[in-house]
């Protein structure tokens, strides 16, 4: 079947041919319920597995956090404080209750707020998360374009292989060894770029680069066999058959075309980009998210571990949510086909 462009699919006023435009709306509204009540089944099953982890593992989480010397009547009182001592039932309610207020729990070691170490850290974590998606996005989507022009009907046999030999290598670099070879070259080798902090502008520039360039390689691959594909359809040779300059083709009509699964999975990279930014952030010692996390877990802070996680999982939740509606909007023809 062929593909006709978004441009032909849809009326002017955004909705698809054929489909009255309050049918379309309902539909979109029932797409993003769905998705939202999704959602928030997902965290529930988080949040509850989060709570239970941390409770039903075996062995007293407050012990394991003050240490094997600290005094029992110290670790009664703290596992008072926390709650630790009521019965399982009410500590999980008494949990779901502080986190509808905002309360993510405290550290078993400080009595630290999980909420304001989130509040003080969490800008840092999506800052350069945020930095390195948009890299990911100038560099992916244009190079898929240009390399699926050069090597479009077989030709470019060399420049085909090249590419993805070149990306297909760079994507399977875990990043926290991306993060250290860029920190051995650049910062111990060269001297060239600082290696910790976030006080500058240069100090961005290797995290991101580290988190950016896996992501980047993964998703020029997808955006070429989708430039490929857009290519390869009949309104394309028609627009060529009528002589329209090839910016015009390339760019109004095969570029929006590639979008949609392009979008799709950079979406999904930046969840996993994210996730990523944990270890990233603990080689180069960005005030984040990341570096708390690994911190509570090396000092067996529990309490700060469970509020991390949940805090992640949201995030991630959240933005997977995001590119959902994104693309409904973009594309009217993902919804209409799961509310059918």
């Amino acid at each position: 079947m062929t593909t006709q462009p978004l441009s032909l699919q849809s009326g002017g006023n955004g909705a698809t041919s054929g489909t009255p435009r309050g049918r379309t709306g309902n539909r979109w509204l029932m797409f993003l319920l769905r998705r939202t009540v999704r959602m928030v089944v997902s965290l529930f099953v988080i949040v509850t597995a989060a709570f239970l982890v941390l409770r039903l593992a075996g062995g007293d989480p407050v012990r394991s956090a003050l240490g094997a010397t600290v005094d029992e009547s110290v670790v009664q009182a703290r596992r008072e404080e926390l709650g630790l001592n009521d019965p399982l039932i009410v500590q999980f309610w008494n949990y779901l209750v502080g986190l509808l207020n905002g309360d993510l729990g405290s550290s078993l070691i400080t009595g630290r707020s999980v909420s304001e170490l989130v509040e003080f850290r969490l800008p840092a974590t999506l800052q350069l998360a945020g930095i390195a998606f948009v890299v990911v996005l100038v560099v992916a989507v244009p190079l898929g374009l240009w390399i699926g022009l050069l090597t479009q009907g077989g030709k470019r046999r060399g420049v085909e292989l090249s590419f993805t030999g070149t990306t297909g290598v760079i994507a399977a670099i875990p990043e926290y060894l991306l993060a250290v070879f860029l920190v051995l070259l650049f910062s111990v080798t060269f001297s060239l770029l600082p290696v910790a902090g976030n006080s500058e502008p240069a100090s961005y520039i290797l995290p991101v680069l580290a988190l950016a360039l896996g992501s980047a390689a993964s998703l020029s691959r997808i955006a070429r066999v989708e430039a490929l594909n857009a290519l390869s359809e009949d309104y394309i040779r028609t627009a060529r058959s009528k002589r329209l300059p090839t910016w015009m083709i390339n760019f109004r009509h095969a570029l929006p075309n590639m979008l949609t699964a392009t979008l799709t999975l950079g979406g999904s990279l930046l969840a996993t980009m994210i996730v990523g930014s944990v270890l990233v952030e603990q080689v180069f010692n960005w005030p984040g998210l990341g570096t708390a996390f690994v911190q509570a877990i090396v000092t067996k802070d529990y309490g700060i571990v469970q509020g991390l996680a949940i805090v992640y999982a949201t995030v991630i939740l959240v933005v997977n949510l995001v590119v959902d509606v994104v693309l409904s909007l973009i594309d009217r023809r993902t919804t209409l086909l799961e509310t059918a």
